[in-house]
C-alpha cells in the first residue's frame, strides 16, 4: 500500500434525524467509482452527519462534491435547526492526508473543490486552517463564527468576503448557506485506561499532559490570575493534544480521553508513556489503551519502532511485526478484541495488492501461463522487494553484534529504510500490471467517428504515460536501494553474502525497470517528455550499475 496516495475527506451535512435524507447523500457519495465510506455517523441531537471517507486524492474530490451538490438538494438551511454550530447544508469538508500526501496537496485539493462548488452549485466557499487565505480564517470557529443565521450580513462585510463564489445573499445560498473547505492533520481520537474511580486524579493527569495545562493555585488553594483577572495556566507536556478526565460506567474506571489534532507534533506513544509515568506518581496505574475510530498507518508503526528500540531492538521490522509490537505496548486489547484490519486506516482500503497477496507459487504459475499480466515489470519491481528485504535482514543482523555494535546507528537507519523502500517495490508490482491493463483498455475503445478516435489515442497516450512513470520510479528507487546495500556489505559478515544477492536481485530490478521504460517510449508520442524519461532512465541504471560492480567486487574479495 505504501506506493499508494491516500486521502481522507470528513464532510459534516447539517441533517442528522431524517436517515432518507442522509442516505440520499451517502449514496451520492458511494456511486463514485473508487471512493470507500468508512463510516457514516448521524446524530439526532445535533441534526447533523458526519461522513468519513478515503481514496486517491481525485476520486475523494469528486465523491465530495457529488456530496455537497446533493446535500444542497436534499437540505433546506432555512428550515434546519440543531445544537451544532452550522454555517450550510455541507457545514465543513477538511481533507485530510493519509499515506503519499502532503499537507500542502490537500489545502490545494481543498482549494480545487472550493471552485467547483462555488462555480457550479453558486455556493459560497470559505477556506480554513491549511487552507486558509490568511491566519484570520484558519479556526474553524472563527470562520462560523454567526453560523447561518448571521450569513446574510456576514456577506455583506468585505471582510468576510467568500474564498470562492459571490458575495450574495441569494435563493439558493438562503437554502444551502455557505460551505466551509479546508485541510487538517488525521485527528485520532483515544482514551487510555485507568485502575481507579477517582475522577479527580484522572482530570489531574489529562490536565498535567494537555496543552491546555492545568489552572494555577497559589499556597492556599485560590486560583492565580493575570492582570485581566484571567486564570493563569500552566502548559502541559504535549502540543497538539486535547484532554479530558472522565469515568465510564460501562468499564467501572476512569479514563484520560484524548484527541490527537496532529499526531505527527505529539505522537500516541509518548503521551501513552508520559500519561503512565504522571498516573504513577498518582499512585495510579495505566492498565491499556482504546481506539476510537480508526488510526493512521505510520502512527502505529512508529509506536512500534519506538518500543523496539527501548528494548534495545533493531526497528527496522517488518510493518505487520511494528503493528503488533504497538497493540501490545499500548496495551490496545485491555477491554477487548482489537483488530488492525479494521481499526487502521490504510487496512480498510483492501492491503495488499492482488499479486504481492499471491502465495508465490501461485504468482509464478500465473507468471508462467499465457496471460499478459504480470510481466516483466512486476518481476523487476518484485526483485527490488526482495533486494531491500535482504538489506533489512543484514542490518538487524549486524544491530548489536560483537565487532558491529559501534555502527548500530547505521544498521538501525537501514533496515528501517529498507523495509519502507520494499513496501513501495511490493505496492509497484500491482502498479506495473494495473498499467498495463489501462493500455490494453485503451486500445479496445472504440473508434468509430473522429471523436471516439481522438478519446482513444488520448487514453492510450495516457495509459502509457503511466506505464513509464511506473518502472521509471522502480528504476530510481533502485538507485537508494542499492546505496542501503552497500552499507549491509560492511554488515555481519555472516550475511555478507545475502547483502550481495541483495545487490543483485536490485539490479536485475533497475535492469528490467529500464527495459520497461524504453520500449514503452517507443509508443509515446510527447518528445519532450520522452526525452526527460529516457534521461532519467540512462542516469539511475548507470548508478546502479556502477555500484552494483563494486558490491560485487567486494563480495568477491
Amino acid at each position: 500500500m505504501s506506493g499508494v496516495k491516500i486521502v481522507e475527506c470528513v464532510p459534516n451535512f447539517s441533517e442528522g434525524r431524517d436517515l432518507a435524507v442522509v442516505n440520499q447523500i451517502v449514496d451520492a457519495i458511494k456511486a463514485i467509482d473508487g471512493v470507500k465510506v468508512l463510516d457514516v455517523d448521524p446524530g439526532e441531537a445535533t441534526n447533523r452527519t458526519v461522513v468519513t471517507m478515503v481514496g486517491a486524492p481525485d476520486v475523494v474530490v469528486k465523491a465530495a462534491f457529488a456530496g455537497i451538490a446533493m446535500a444542497a438538494k436534499v437540505i433546506d438551511m432555512s428550515k434546519q435547526s440543531g445544537a451544532h454550530p452550522r454555517m450550510g447544508a455541507t457545514d465543513v469538508c477538511p481533507f485530510v492526508p493519509v499515506q503519499g500526501v502532503t499537507m500542502e496537496e490537500c489545502a490545494a485539493l481543498a482549494r480545487e473543490l472550493g471552485a467547483r462548488v462555488a462555480n457550479e452549485l453558486d455556493i459560497p466557499v470559505y477556506l480554513y486552517e491549511h487552507a486558509a487565505t490568511d491566519e484570520g480564517r484558519e479556526n474553524l470557529a472563527k470562520v462560523r463564527s454567526g453560523e447561518y443565521e448571521g450569513l446574510a450580513a456576514k456577506l455583506v462585510d468585505p471582510v468576510w468576503a467568500p474564498d470562492f463564489g459571490a458575495a450574495a445573499y441569494t435563493n439558493t445560498v438562503e437554502r444551502s448557506g455557505a460551505t466551509i473547505i479546508g485541510a487538517r492533520p488525521f485527528l485520532i481520537a483515544y482514551n487510555v485506561n485507568l485502575n481507579t474511580k477517582n475522577v479527580k486524579k484522572a482530570m489531574k493527569i489529562a490536565a498535567l499532559v494537555r496543552e491546555k495545562g492545568i489552572i494555577v493555585r497559589d499556597a492556599s488553594g485560590e486560583i492565580v490570575r493575570d492582570a485581566e483577572e484571567k486564570a493563569v495556566r500552566k502548559p502541559g507536556l504535549f502540543k497538539c493534544v486535547k484532554a479530558i478526565g472522565w469515568y465510564i460506567e460501562e468499564y467501572d474506571r476512569c479514563q484520560v480521553s484524548i484527541n490527537f489534532t496532529n499526531y505527527k507534533t505529539s505522537s500516541l506513544h509518548e503521551v501513552v508513556d508520559a500519561i503512565r509515568r504522571v498516573a504513577d506518581q498518582e499512585g495510579v496505574v495505566v492498565t491499556g489503551s482504546e481506539l476510537v475510530g480508526l488510526v493512521p498507518l505510520d502512527a502505529m508503526t512508529a509506536a512500534g519502532q519506538y518500543y523496539l528500540e527501548r528494548q534495545g531492538v533493531n526497528p527496522g521490522a517488518t510493518e505487520r511485526e511494528l503493528v503488533e509490537v504497538a497493540i501490545r505496548s499500548l496495551g490496545l486489547r485491555d477491554l477487548g478484541p482489537f483488530d488492525p484490519e479494521q481499526a487502521i486506516v490504510e487496512r480498510r482500503l483492501g492491503g495488499d495488492g492482488r499479486l504481492v497477496a499471491m502465495t508465490g507459487r501461485t504468482f509464478i504459475d500465473t507468471l508462467s501461463s499465457i496471460a499478459p499480466a504480470p510481466g516483466g515489470g512486476s518481476v523487476a519491481a518484485l526483485c527490488g522487494a526482495m533486494g531491500t528485504a535482504l538489506a533489512a535482514m543484514v542490518g538487524q543482523l549486524s544491530t548489536g553484534k560483537k565487532g558491529y555494535a559501534e555502527r548500530d546507528a547505521d544498521w538501525r537507519d537501514m533496515a528501517v529504510r529498507a523495509q519502507a523502500l520494499k513496501e513501495a517495490f511490493l505496492a509497484d508490482v500491482d502498479a506495473d500490471t494495473a498499467a498495463f491493463d489501462g493500455i490494453m483498455a485503451g486500445f479496445g475503445m472504440p473508434k468509430s467517428n473522429r471523436e471516439e478516435k481522438i478519446a482513444r489515442r488520448n487514453a492510450i497516450q495516457s495509459a502509457t504515460q503511466v506505464a513509464i512513470e511506473v518502472p521509471l520510479r522502480v528504476l530510481e528507487r533502485s538507485v537508494e536501494a542499492v546505496g542501503l546495500l552497500c552499507v549491509a556489505a560492511e554488515g555481519n559478515e555472516n550475511a555478507r553474502s545475502d547483502a550481495g544477492v541483495g545487490a543483485l536481485v536490485v539490479r536485475a530490478a533497475a535492469e528490467g525497470a529500464w527495459y520497461n521504460v524504453t520500449i514503452n517510449l517507443k509508443g509515446f508520442k510527447d518528445e519532450t517528455l520522452s526525452a526527460s524519461f529516457r534521461s532519467r532512465a540512462d542516469v539511475a541504471l548507470a548508478k546502479v550499475t556502477d555500484a552494483c560492480d563494486e558490491i560485487t567486487a567486494e563480495i568477491r574479495r
